[in-house]
């Protein structure tokens, strides 16, 4: 939950605890321990934990937040330090190492996203955004081409996405991310 004035330190501490916890503890998937756990976890109280996050969905979402600004942030130094199409692939391939390393926060993003009525979704958008960026570039820079949007790409990882979570088909994502590379630059 944000407010609009900023928290105090202590606070926002506690909340960057709870979050750390609450990261770790979906990671290790396991969705359903209570949800004081992630209070114990981050060394504070059950009331700390619901002044920052009224319910589980809260929680997961301000997880996943993190988990996008980071992304979103990658994507943008990989562009501000490189050309757009090998930043492009290199976003790309490391969104599905993330993906595959962080198996358990994906299912639990997944299942939450089931019930959370596209809210989780709406958080994603930034990623979409910043590939956006990349292709945008890339199109100036006439290295990529202009008739594919950043949506595409976004559903190809989000299949490749639901897959990491149930399969061992990290070579076939792999490939599928080589043949959006090779298909997006220009001839």
């Amino acid at each position: 939950m944000k407010s609009s004035k900023p928290l105090r330190a202590d606070a926002q501490r506690n909340r960057d605890a709870l979050v750390r916890a609450a990261r770790e503890i979906f990671a290790e998937e396991q969705t359903d321990v209570p949800f004081e756990d992630v209070a114990r976890r981050a060394g504070v109280g059950a009331g700390t934990l619901y002044r920052h996050f009224p319910n589980r969905d809260a929680l997961i979402a301000a997880v996943f937040e993190e988990e996008v600004a980071v992304l979103r942030d990658r994507a943008y130094h990989l562009l501000e330090t490189g050309p757009p199409d090998k930043a492009l692939e290199s976003f790309l391939r490391e969104m599905v190492d993330h993906m595959y390393r962080q198996r358990g926060l994906a299912r639990t993003f997944f299942a939450a996203s089931e019930t959370a009525g596209g809210g989780l979704s709406d958080k994603g958008r930034v990623l979409e955004e910043a590939v956006t960026a990349i292709l945008g570039r890339g199109v100036e820079q006439a290295v990529l081409r202009d008739d594919i949007p950043a949506g595409a790409l976004m559903l190809a990882l989000h299949g490749i996405g639901i897959a990491s979570v149930s399969s061992e088909r990290r070579v076939e994502a792999d490939g599928v991310v080589q043949l959006m590379v090779d298909g997006l630059r220009r001839a």
